[in-house]
């Protein structure tokens, strides 16, 4: 069925409730907007935002659009392995409100790789923050792209259409309310989103003969259910062990050591409140994955009995066919205003992953690398640098997805280069904090090994000149869950070889700032 005949499944209703939840989310960031009157206002929302507004915000930030499609195709196509990763993630948290959050507010700092200047001086915080600006220019940029495959199906319009105006939406009010509105604003798109895999799930049996029991029973069955795989291996698929040990990792990366996430416990009031809202995030993350991925078995069950009335697209993009099946049920299986609601929350975990990684990025741009060239400048020069450097990373978050449309390289880079840089990123942030005061060559040289070694891992079994050589020395290609722990191993093992090389033994480490 042709694209620009997908909206005829809206009505009058539906359409109003999408363009009033986007009104209502660009006039939220103009409220927010009134109280930004410096950097301290615009990066960490004056210190003044409720723990408990943090603690949904976080959660709402690391799950976009393709997450909330993406996670029912998984299950709709497999089973609920995924479950395995979300204890890790759970467990990351507990480690790091206990161990990370007294560093980052005991004093006032906008970044985590303030920490490293703290310890080793501006080069490893300056190489620390160019990884964090180029992983996640790329991977948000993509991830803008190809979370507008699906949108596009769902609201009739081009891709590019679609690019343009999340992009733009998000910008309006990441630039005008700084990262309290894009918080506040989080906050009030994760309910949505969760309201909707909730509605789902409820949903779903009432239209299936025998309920929510026969529904159940046939997923369980066909082995949709499944969720446990106890055997050890560096390769897929996912098991308990990736999910404990790399899973606790790759978050402490991403929860501890990038700026995305991280830029929200700093906008923490206090230690205690910062504990609170990780512990928050904690508490929801698992519900909120198990819904979703319920959801995708569901919609197995449900599809066995009834026909698709939309014909899955052909994979595109990064875009898995089996992606597509949550859109197109909302499309047309669900009622008439409850349908505008449900493709509301598709918009809204959209729009919460293009704000999230401008505010940051911004964040970085300006307080890691503005301040250290301009100088001392007055506050109103870094306001107004802070604003136009978001419209900047708007400009290039745009580009980028503009540019994936072309080239499949672009995306598979873009994509796994979080992955590749999360390791180094994480070990220079835990180096920074318990290691002794040292110079920053022995750290930058353990990001740089950390990075080459994850390239290495990541283009070598893919890459035809070096892809016969990587499946006769080492078998199956290693899987993302264990990246940062790989990156994170090479980035201490370096650093510390390279200290003992140049005889770098430091003096004791500084209390936490």
């Amino acid at each position: 069925m042709r694209l620009d005949l997908m909206n005829t499944y809206f009505n009058l209703a539906d359409w109003i409730i999408i363009f009033a939840y986007l009104g209502g989310i660009i006039a939220l960031g103009i409220w927010f907007g009134k109280d930004q009157h410096t950097t301290r206002d615009y990066f960490l929302g004056g210190k003044s935002t409720s723990w408990w507004i943090i603690g949904l915000s976080i959660v709402a930030a690391e799950t976009s659009a393709l997450t909330i499609i993406g996670v029912p195709g998984l299950a709709f196509g497999g089973n609920m392995a995924l479950l395995q990763m979300i204890i890790g993630y759970v467990i990351a948290r507990i480690i790091l409100a206990v161990v990370m959050v007294p560093h980052y507010l005991k004093g006032e700092i906008y970044s985590p790789y303030q920490l490293l200047a703290n310890t080793f001086g501006g080069g490893a915080r300056q190489t620390a923050g160019a990884f964090f600006l180029i992983s996640e220019t790329l991977a948000a940029g993509v991830r803008v792209y190809v979370v507008c495959i699906p949108i596009q199906l769902m609201l009739g319009i081009g891709v590019f259409p679609a690019i343009v105006l999340f992009v733009g939406l998000s910008l309006v009010y990441s630039y005008i309310g700084g990262v309290k509105a894009v918080i506040w604003t989080d906050a009030v798109q994760f309910g949505l989103f969760l309201a909707g895999g909730i509605f789902t799930l409820l949903y779903i049996p009432h239209l299936t003969d025998g309920g929510w029991s026969a529904v159940w029973r046939q997923a369980a069955a066909a082995g949709k259910l499944h969720w446990f795989n106890p055997a050890f291996s560096l390769g897929a698929p996912i098991n308990i062990w990736m999910g404990v040990i790399g899973g606790t990792v790759l978050v402490m990366s991403s929860h501890g050591a990038e700026q995305l996430i991280v830029q929200r416990v700093l906008a923490c009031k206090n230690v205690r409140d910062g504990r609170k809202a990780l512990a928050l995030s904690a508490v929801l993350i698992f519900p909120l994955f198990f819904v979703f991925l319920l959801v995708g078995a569901m919609l197995w069950a449900f599809y066995q009995h009834h026909p698709m009335a939309i014909a899955i697209p052909e994979s595109r993009g990064g875009m898995k066919a089996n992606d597509f099946v949550y859109p197109i049920f909302m499309l047309t299986e669900v009622p008439h205003v409850l349908r505008g609601f449900l493709i509301v929350a598709i918009l809204s975990a959209a729009m919460s992953s293009v704000s999230s990684a401008l505010t940051s990025l911004a964040s970085v741009a300006t307080m890691d690398f503005a301040k250290k060239i301009f100088g001392d400048r007055s506050e109103n020069f870094y306001l107004r640098f802070s604003k136009y450097s978001t419209v900047f990373w708007g400009a290039a978050l745009l580009g980028l997805a503009f540019v994936s449309r072309e080239v499949k390289f672009v995306f598979d880079a873009a994509f796994s280069l979080r992955g590749l840089t999360s390791g180094a990123l994480l070990g220079g942030v835990l180096v920074a904090v318990f290691m002794r005061r040292g110079k920053s060559l022995p750290v930058v040289t353990g990001m740089i090994a950390a990075l080459l070694v994850m390239l290495v891992i990541e283009v070598f079994p893919k890459w035809g000149v070096t892809q016969e050589f990587w499946a006769r020395t080492v078998g199956a290609e290693i899987f993302w869950p264990w990246y940062t722990l790989i990156g994170l191993v090479v980035m201490l093992t370096v650093t510390w070889l390279t200290r003992l090389a140049v005889g770098d033994k430091g003096s004791a480490a500084p209390p936490p700032q």
